[in-house]
């Protein structure tokens, strides 16, 4: 990994980034697929520093990992939908 490469990542994943598995990683712990979360950073290998909405922290590497963006959309939608959960309790 060079450093125009983790640069790249930086901006096409700036912190905050939202997003979701989609394969389980290759892990002897996995985070399984479906699991959603926030890009925190990128760091000088090119690996999301995570912060996984199921509480663990292992890092996202890019180049290996199967992944897609949440849309700004999607993310509104599941907000509202955890918001009505709770109104109902």
């Amino acid at each position: 990994m060079n450093d125009k490469t983790a640069e790249y990542y930086r901006r096409r994943y700036p912190s905050g980034t939202r997003i979701q598995l989609d394969k389980d990683m290759d892990d002897p712990q996995p985070i399984l697929a479906g699991t959603k979360g926030t890009i925190i950073d990128i760091d000088d290998c090119g690996q999301a520093v995570m912060n996984w909405d199921n509480g663990r922290s292992l890092s996202l590497i890019i180049e290996h990992d199967s992944f897609h963006v949440i849309s700004q959309e999607e993310n509104i939608d599941e907000s509202e939908e955890a918001e009505m959960e709770i109104s109902q309790l």
